[in-house]
């Protein structure tokens, strides 16, 4: 229309487009007439990016005021300090001098690549002890903008009506009493209850691509968390599952919390260019609440492949192991021959030192206390002898140590209330050519920390398999050749013995690769993974006795939901056949199955722990009976609900049933005219009626009522 309009115009004007030159027009100086320049988005882009300020340069404050002849060394010492947390710029350090003096101003500015890695350095750097007269401030260049329009006139902030959040531990109150639990298959990401009365899940949420590799509870299950290009984020709520926050971390991989919650720790790795370099390293640990990068963590992967069973890129993941208990005080870095102990009120390393422990392979804290395992294999060909040593955080006092001869490998087990530590010792026979395994217990609660040395009835037995009961004194240990070995179990506690360890009992040929104990303790299931395909017994410790004997076929996984009251066995998409998981009750009765394409994740909700002392929980187990009565009740409506919703489903089948007979029926009626016609009159229905009842009438059967035998006396 616009086009036409100026055709139109310019006859009116008797003006001849095409003998126009366009090019040859020239707009006065600073009028563009309402035309758009070609070039207009590319300009307004490029005025977009520059307003956009200079958020990749941050000022440093406090610095000595040096002449000119020290100006070049305290610049190097600047671009020491701050090197390490980001790439700065060609000529990115800028230190302003006083043209009169000749003197520092006592400031400078520097510019990095990025705004993350000025940001990065602002938050390190804030207050860095550079000596006792110099304490550096840093601030965001942007930030002097905002700084420099506070009004002169104070004004009272505005008051903003309190809004509660949402209950982040609302799930727990739920009147069922169930649980959550969360599943990833395809792209979906779903949480449910398991609602076991009703012998199936309920659907709390539902979120496809929701994550990008995998989803984590924190240990608490107060927060989910998602991995995703940009990095991660947590989520929290019994039902609506709200982003609470986000931490940027590009392409991680993993993630792990502290035990109380308090911190995330990330990790990416990055493979080099050349295949011979090992990959690069970045670990991040930020605050969860507030999201604020604590301290991060860079290197080659070698740097971090030190202990543990292997993670990505070759380094051991966690990379960071907390010590015990809720205050998230302390975390340790195993590394060659040092140990190094970080605590979380400065993320420095205590005392500034790491620990030097020549040749230390493994670390372990006690679930409780501030105590750190260590194991050290022999060096100088055997004439230094392998140790266990216990060393007590902060003072890093050794608090016990067991030396160990003829060691070929070792490993470490705390029982969960951190009372005692075993250790599975595998040491070689006299002729080296094959080893024998031993236990060293240690009872960590008691004077001098006794050691016991526990030793199977055949020692030669190779040690398939150790798990310690939770809260509890007992130990399972499956042991022997394959495909059947024995399982035996022991006590730390027993009247008859005082202190000593004693065997409860040993089952004999049994097909389990896998022990898994209940969070409650007194119940465990003996489970044949992978080439068992999936043999299960439920075993009752206390009474020694099998509770139920089953399978799931080709099951992959076996995890507890945290109450002890329920089993969750699945098979992932590492098998094609079957994917999905199996809800079974503690005694080993199947309760249902949900089966789901492309299943590859379950992870139950943990609980945390109850605020009910040991006394009261075992006052509560003992008077089980008067607390149930409730819960029977409602146990018997649902399970007459259950029949009556049967009932109505087999109605409605018999109903359905019934009129679709009818219908065929009815058009059997209406065709009969036709089928008639077709037979040239001939009513072929009464015809097959009889023959019908004609066969009947002819069917012949014998039935042998009696058979006896009789003896002819000649």
């Amino acid at each position: 229309m616009a086009e036409l309009d100026i055709d139109t115009r310019a006859a009116k004007l008797g003006i001849d487009w095409s003998q126009v030159n366009l090019d040859s027009i020239q707009l006065p100086p600073g009028e563009n007439f309402g035309i758009e320049s070609d070039d207009e988005g590319v300009y307004h882009d490029d005025q977009l990016e520059f307003d956009t300020g200079f958020g990749n340069i941050i000022v440093v404050d406090n610095l000595p005021v040096v002449p000119k002849t020290k100006f070049e060394k305290l610049e190097n010492v600047l671009k020491k300090i701050y090197s390490q947390l980001g790439v700065i710029k060609e000529k990115g350090l800028w230190m302003p001098v006083d043209p009169n003096t000749g003197m520092t101003l006592g400031y400078c500015f520097i510019e990095f690549n990025t705004p993350q890695e000025a940001q990065n350095a602002k938050e390190k750097t804030h207050g860095y002890k550079l000596d006792k007269s110099h304490i550096f401030a840093v601030n965001m260049f942007d930030d002097f903008d905002r700084l420099m329009n506070v009004k002169e006139e104070w004004e009272a902030p505005q008051t903003k009506p309190y809004v509660p959040g949402e209950n982040l531990q609302k799930w727990l109150t739920d009147e069922k009493a169930r649980d959550q639990l969360v599943t990833r298959s395809g792209p979906d990401t779903e949480v449910f209850w398991n609602d076991a009365r009703q012998k199936n899940t309920e659907l709390v949420h539902k979120r496809p691509y929701w994550t990008e590799s995998y989803v984590q509870w924190s240990p608490l299950g107060t927060y989910l968390v998602t991995l995703h290009k940009q990095g991660a984020a947590v989520w929290g709520g019994a039902d609506t599952f709200t982003r609470l926050m986000r931490y940027q971390h590009n392409m991680v991989k993993l993630v792990d919390f502290s035990p109380g919650e308090k911190y995330l720790v990330t990790y990416h790795s990055q493979e080099p260019n050349n295949p011979r370099d090992a990959s690069k390293v970045e670990i991040k640990v930020f605050d969860v609440r507030t999201g604020r990068m604590m301290r991060d963590f860079k290197g080659s992967a070698d740097e971090f492949s030190i202990g543990g069973p292997g993670g990505v890129a070759g380094a051991s993941w966690p990379v960071f192991r907390w010590a015990g208990g809720k205050d998230d005080k302390y975390f340790a870095k195993l590394s060659k021959n040092t140990i190094s102990v970080y605590e979380t009120e400065t993320f420095g390393l205590i005392d500034k030192k790491s620990i030097k422990v020549d040749n230390v392979v493994d670390v372990c804290w006690s679930p409780t206390d501030s105590i750190l395992s260590l194991f050290v294999p022999e060096q100088g060909g055997g004439n230094q002898p392998a140790k266990v040593a216990l060393v007590q955080i902060p003072s890093k006092v050794e608090l016990r140590q067991k030396n160990l001869f003829s060691v070929s490998d070792c490993k470490m087990y705390w029982q969960s209330s951190g009372e005692y530590l075993a250790v599975k010792v595998d040491r070689y026979t006299k002729t080296k050519k094959s080893t024998y395994s031993g236990f060293e217990l240690f009872r960590i609660k008691e004077r001098d920390i006794p050691i016991e040395v526990l030793e199977l009835d055949n020692k030669n037995d190779k040690i398939i398999a150790f798990a310690w009961e939770p809260k509890g004194h007992r130990f399972a240990v499956i042991h022997g050749d394959q495909p059947r070995p024995d399982v035996s179990f022991y006590t730390m506690k027993t009247t008859q013995h005082g202190g000593r360890v004693t065997k409860l009992g040993t089952l004999k040929a049994k097909q389990a690769n896998a022990l898994f104990w209940s969070p409650t303790g007194k119940y465990i299931i003996l489970a044949g993974l992978k080439n068992f395909n999936g043999q299960l017994e439920f075993f009752n410790v206390d009474e020694l006795e099998t509770m139920a004997t089953t399978e799931h076929f080709m099951a992959t996984d076996i995890e507890w939901d945290p109450t002890g009251r329920y089993v969750a066995t699945a098979v992932t998409s590492v098998h094609e056949m079957e994917n999905g998981f199996t809800i079974w009750s503690f005694n080993g009765k199947l309760l249902y199955r949900n089966l789901k394409d492309h299943f590859f994740q379950l992870a139950w909700r943990p609980r945390p722990p109850s605020f009910l002392s040991p006394e009261k929980e075992e006052e509560i187990a003992k008077n089980l009976k008067k607390y149930s009565k409730k819960y029977e009740l409602e146990d018997q409506d649902v399970s007459l609900l259950l029949s009556e919703q049967d009932r109505e489903k087999r109605k409605a089948l018999k109903e359905e049933w019934e009129k679709w007979v009818k219908q065929w029926k009815s058009l059997h009626e209406e065709e009969k005219l036709a089928r008639q016609s077709l037979r040239d009159g001939e009513v072929s229905d009464e015809e097959e009626e009889e023959d019908e009842a004609k066969e009947v009438k002819e069917v012949e059967f014998e039935d042998v009522i009696e058979v006896t035998e009789e003896v002819v006396q000649e």
